[in-house]
């Protein structure tokens, strides 16, 4: 089919196939001018010295090899490890790499994230390397450890099994791309920069440019009246390229006013910039995508945020974008079926795209009460990992965790109407997990260069970290909401996916729920399957294949299928996180009311793990077929998704252990059904009870909702409008319905006495 016309055919959908054209800012390059003149050599030497690290031209000097693990004497020889880092237009740096093998030396890795390469250069040709003028810097290639921060202390992401051992390498997200959709990540932040000073923010766009709200004709839509300008949008056309350029945010200084994005970014990917352990993320190489679709006031339209999507979708394969970060909010009346950001996390999902989303912060009343229903929307699409949140208590241990009573309850209560007009709720089963979302440390934008910082600090001045911030690079603030127990997941499964880059989306999910610990006193739909578990997630992805992905895509691997990597087993169903074992749930969700268990979930491939399949429920079943544009090279840019009705088909197979009659019915007063403690199911299931599937799972409805149970109906906010998720300042009161951003703000409650006695950390 040709462009055009295909274009044409789908033209409103084309507003969401953006091109991309990479701007790489051509570096100033560095000449050495080497004459014959002493005072010319000295110049040329300064210039090397420029380029080459102190310590390293320190060690090409020294009298004998210092003992370091980047230097190697042998013979007369003395070797280095090093980063090279180039400049210039050949994003490859493939003429650099050339001349070093050339030199003798060799090139073992070429980064994706940064224009360099490791190599080992015989210290005879470091100089002669250095001159070149596609050079920028070479370093030694230190050995590096991960700060072991608050969270991935109480998160097991500090274990041996993610930092590395004798027998597997650190876990760090390197390679792993994460799209931020928030208020805008500051850039110029140390936390989100490489150990060398690199930017990891590999592109920023601002979908508020391209607003319907944007003046621009007499206060009208941004555009030619009259005219339908997204049929021009497709792989390598103009228009679609001047739309790419207006998105552009690569240029911005002030990048986000609000201060929520970079906050979020750094709790997933941060680095501990600011000498504070505590200002690390989980995963403080991954690569970040930022994509602005929230204001200076953290409020946005919900076309921005789809459009946001849409771009993460369309360029998901050409950047390696594996986690969409969703830290907002919106309605949640409608239900998942039908509503648009839903839909949007559907076609993500079905492209690959794992999808992290908030729960929301609206678990309490205004009086205190706790308010079941109340998980906003994306947080309600089945597809998406829905977090909710955890109060660690400022301590590494996780015997005293409870979850936050601002954090979002479930079930889902967006409501469907029958062919007879008769409404019915949706009731999925959320949040999916709880991570650490009570006054966590990150990354403060500063903007202003004043006191004020950023919006949030000017409204809350005590958010700020006092000792850090003496410039607009190492600042500090701490959050807590599940806006931040989100970006604690989203850089858990970068760890994941470096660990194992086949997990389809649905597998990753089932994993993190699987593994999590239950926390005692607490119900399936106030903490989903329980408390994320890195050690225990990472275990269990590094014991299944890694060919998984492809092989759901092209069909080789089915239902029935075996799962397991060669001459690997499945892990013991439990981890030892600072010293304590914690025992997984064993639990996974699935068809928004099903519970489900047993080994037979990861030996054997389920037909739930295929990322195109949706099944929402009330025998609600759907698959979504990704259509690319005609473009080269091919399948690499989707266009939209096709949603269709999905026969009868293997979703779960046999042995799979169903566990909706250990759960039962769900009433409130008894703990039963939806309500039914965490801890006790996994105590059930861990002993054997439970029934063993001979021939599959019906489509049917699953856990019932029993007639008289008191649950919110939804969630209402404005019209159209998408929230940064409020601020949970600590423990209180819950956002009420029909709420301004203004009154979106967990004010602190005023207390006097032991913070602990309520369960809160200050």
């Amino acid at each position: 089919m040709d462009n055009r016309m295909h274009s044409t055919a789908v033209s409103n959908r084309d507003r969401r196939g953006i091109a991309i054209r990479i701007l790489i800012s051509a570096a100033c390059l560095i000449a050495a001018i080497i004459t014959v003149t002493v005072a010319r050599n000295a110049d040329a030497q300064t210039a090397l010295s420029s380029k080459i690290a102190p310590d390293l031209a320190s060690a090409m000097t020294a009298a004998s090899a210092p003992n370091v693990s980047w230097v190697k004497a042998t013979g007369n020889a003395r070797y280095f490890k090093v980063i090279v880092i180039g400049m210039g237009s050949d994003a490859a740096v493939s003429n650099l790499r050339a001349a070093v093998a050339a030199a003798g030396g060799a090139v073992t890795y070429r980064y994706q994230s940064i224009q360099g390469f490791s190599a080992i250069i015989p210290g005879s040709a470091i100089n002669s390397i250095a001159a070149r003028a596609d050079v920028d810097s070479i370093s030694p290639n230190h050995p590096a450890a991960k700060t072991s921060s608050f969270l991935g202390t109480i998160t097991g992401a500090a274990s041996s099994s993610v930092t590395g051992g004798l027998s597997s390498p650190q876990l760090d997200g390197s390679g792993i791309g994460i799209a931020i959709l928030d208020s805008g990540v500051d850039s110029k932040h140390l936390a989100l920069r490489t150990a060398n000073g690199s930017s990891r923010i590999a592109k920023s766009v601002d979908m508020t440019l391209a607003s319907d709200s944007m003046s621009g004709n007499n206060g009208l839509a941004k555009g030619k009246l009259g005219q339908d300008q997204s049929v021009n949008y497709f792989p390598g056309n103009w228009a679609q390229q001047d739309r790419e350029d207006t998105i552009n945010a690569s240029y911005v200084s002030d990048k986000d006013l609000y201060g929520h994005g970079t906050q979020v970014a750094s709790v997933a990917a941060g680095r501990a910039a600011a000498g504070a352990p505590d200002a690390a993320g989980i995963a403080p190489n991954a690569t970040l995508y930022d994509v602005k679709v929230l204001n200076a006031n953290g409020i946005g339209e919900i076309g921005d945020v789809l459009a946001g999507i849409d771009w993460v979708i369309y360029h998901s394969k050409e950047y390696g974008i594996r986690i969409l970060n969703l830290s907002l909010a919106s309605d949640s009346t409608e239900s998942f079926r039908t509503d648009p950001l839903c839909r949007a996390v559907r076609s993500a999902t079905a492209a690959g795209l794992t999808v992290v989303v908030a729960a929301g912060n609206y678990g309490k009343s205004p009086a205190g009460a706790e308010v079941y229903g109340s998980i906003t929307a994306p947080g309600n699409e089945p597809s998406a990992i829905t977090v909710g949140s955890v109060n660690s208590r400022n301590t590494v241990s996780r015997r005293d965790d409870v979850v936050n009573g601002f954090s979002s309850r479930g079930p889902t209560r967006g409501v469907w109407f029958d062919d007879g007009g008769n409404a019915h709720p949706d009731n999925v089963i959320k949040p999916d997990l709880i991570a650490p979302g009570n006054r966590i440390i990150g990354a403060m934008a500063d903007n202003s260069g004043t006191t004020v910082y950023n919006n949030i600090v000017g409204l809350y001045p005590f958010l700020r970290v006092a000792g850090y911030g003496a410039d607009a690079s190492n600042g500090l603030m701490e959050l807590s909401g599940t806006s931040v127990s989100a970006p604690v997941v989203s850089g858990a499964i970068a760890l994941m996916l470096q660990a194992n880059p086949s997990l389809t989306p649905p597998l990753i999910k089932a994993i993190l729920q699987y593994t999590a610990q239950p926390l005692s006193g607490f119900n399936l739909v106030e903490q989903g399957a329980g408390s994320l578990n890195v050690d225990g997630a990472v275990r269990l992805a590094q014991s299944l294949r890694q060919d998984i992905a492809g092989g759901v895509a092209a069909g080789t691997i089915v239902p029935g299928s075996n799962l397991l990597a060669p001459g690997k087993l499945l892990p013991e169903p439990s981890s030892v996180i600072n010293g304590e074992t914690i025992n997984w749930s064993r639990v996974v969700f699935a068809g928004g009311a099903h519970l489900l268990s047993g080994s037979a979930l990861f030996q054997k491939y389920q037909g739930i793990y295929d990322p195109r399949v949706v099944w929402g429920g009330n025998a609600w079943t759907r698959i979504y077929t990704p259509i690319y544009w005609s473009s080269s090279p091919a399948n690499m840019f989707m266009s939209y998704a096709v949603e269709g009705a999905m026969a009868n088909a293997s979703l779960v197979g046999r042995g799979v252990v169903l566990a909706d009659l250990l759960a039962g019915s769900s009433k409130r007063l008894l703990g039963s059904g939806i309500f039914t403690q965490t801890p006790y199911l996994t105590n059930l299931l861990s002993s054997g009870q439970g029934i063993a599937l001979s021939e599959g799972i019906a489509l049917s409805e699953g856990i019932a909702l029993s007639e008289g149970i008191a649950l919110s109906e939804g969630i209402a906010l404005s019209e159209g409008i998408a929230l940064s998720e409020g601020i949970a300042l600590s423990e209180g009161i819950a956002l009420s319905e029909g709420i301004a951003l203004s009154e979106s703000m967990l004010q602190t409650p005023a207390f006097s006495g032991d913070p602990s006695a309520s369960g809160e950390a200050w």
